[in-house]
């Protein structure tokens, strides 16, 4: 009986010990997340609401909502929202079918797939600046080797990035270009945790391949797809460095995405509006309607993307 009272008592101390323990071991995670997380976001929704420049001391706006209802009459701003929702209309759909139409190809085992499992991963662990900085070169409008390409092939010359008709579709192909060996892995590991006897057993039934992949291989990636896109539309949101790099030198001089604004983006022009224009308390303001956004839409994408899985 004293045994028994005396290894209670210890296990408890125990777990009050391990405990006390875990909230230290912790601690720095929470700092950081509180300096680096709340403190800028509850930052930004205050200085939303203020008139500041960075000279001087945010002082209240009146009214408070001023910086918001400016928004709305900023035709670049409504252009930015436009050229933002396109850009993630298009690369995240595009994005997805390639990176899993990837997977697939090279989810098998033959005779030097992962060298080629490492080529195509090579552009995620290229710097986005040098990854831009080369593509700008491809599609130069004289010597570039795309326009050399279309010239091969009987087709008309293109301006690309010098032409507001082609300059977002330009950047769209980069991104998914760039984007598509991490969402390649992320696939693979997904295909490679289906249980193999599923596949079995759909062999003895007589399912075709594409019956298979249809109606086996999608369903159980439903919770790696919810992922892909998540990530990938939340990331599209916030496109800015292509923008930065390729186009922001041409048009009107503006640090702003060109010709004609036609790359503009919303994160391109927080940052125009905050450290050229120095319209802290303006640029605040597109932050947290970003940020209301982005939430938003992950709340959509994970109400339509749910799935329940079970084997």
């Amino acid at each position: 009986m004293g045994v028994s009272s005396t290894s209670v008592s210890s296990s408890r101390s125990g777990r009050g010990f391990g405990n006390g323990w875990g909230y230290i071991f912790i601690a720095p995670v929470l700092a950081f997340i509180a300096i680096f997380v709340i403190i800028p976001i509850a930052a930004a929704f205050y200085y939303s609401i203020t008139d500041y420049d960075l000279l001087k001391a945010p002082r209240l706006s009146d009214p408070l909502w001023k910086n918001y209802g400016r928004l709305f009459d900023d035709p670049r701003y409504m252009r930015s929202v436009t050229n933002t929702l396109f850009f993630a209309g298009a690369t995240v759909p595009a994005g997805v079918v390639t990176s899993l139409a990837l997977a697939a190809l090279i989810n098998r085992q033959i005779r030097s797939i992962y060298f080629f499992r490492a080529m195509f991963y090579m552009p995620v662990v290229s710097s986005f600046v040098a990854v831009s900085l080369i593509w700008l070169w491809l599609y130069e409008p004289q010597f570039g080797l795309f326009n050399d390409i279309l010239e091969l092939l009987g087709l008309e010359r293109l301006k690309w990035l010098r032409s507001p008709d082609t300059s977002m579709l330009s950047i769209v192909i980069l991104s998914i270009w760039k984007n598509m060996g991490l969402n390649m892995v992320i696939y693979l590991a997904g295909l490679q945790g289906i249980p193999p006897h599923l596949m079995e057993a759909s062999d003895i039934d007589g399912a075709g391949r594409f019956s298979k992949f249809f109606k086996i291989t999608m369903p159980l990636l439903a919770p790696t797809t919810f992922f892909v896109v998540i990530v990938y539309f939340i990331g599209a949101l916030q496109m800015f460095v292509q923008v930065w790099i390729m186009t922001s030198a041409i048009g009107n001089g503006s640090l702003t995405g060109g010709p004609l604004d036609s790359t503009v983006t919303v994160v391109v022009l927080v940052y125009s509006n905050a450290f050229e224009y120095l319209k802290m308390g303006y640029a605040s303001a597109m932050s947290v309607v970003l940020f209301v956004v982005i939430g938003l839409v992950t709340l959509l994408n994970a109400r339509i993307l749910s799935y329940d899985i079970g084997y």
